[in-house]
């Protein structure tokens, strides 16, 4: 099991949420999160003043799936994401030794 973890622009959480479902993917957690990358901010306008925001508006989204499906759900991320500007986001992969679901005590790839 994989716990895929996407940054994303917020317009296109929905776009990322229609395009997981087919794959089978019955659940993800979203945050709302701030940060910068390459865009390192950007400067905005507020009643006449200038001034920077160092910190832009993200998405998170974090999806537990088995191996089969690590191809597919990033596959599936990366072009519903995708919008070919500066900050599109990124996808951070990382290994999930154990899930268990509180309410039936499933674990493992049954708990998904």
């Amino acid at each position: 099991m994989k716990l895929v973890t996407a940054i994303i622009k917020p317009f296109k959480l929905d776009d990322v949420r229609e395009a997981l479902t087919p794959l089978g993917i019955q659940g993800l957690t979203v945050s709302e999160v701030k940060g910068f990358g390459r865009q390192k901010g950007q400067t905005e306008i507020y009643r006449g003043a200038e001034y920077h925001v160092s910190f832009l508006p993200k998405i998170k989204i974090e999806v537990a799936v088995t191996d089969e499906l690590v191809e597919q759900a990033v596959e599936t991320i990366l072009e519903a994401a995708h919008t070919g500007k500066i900050g599109d986001g990124k996808i951070f992969i990382s290994p999930l030794d154990s899930v268990i679901r509180i309410r039936t005590r499933e674990t493992g790839d049954s708990a998904l």
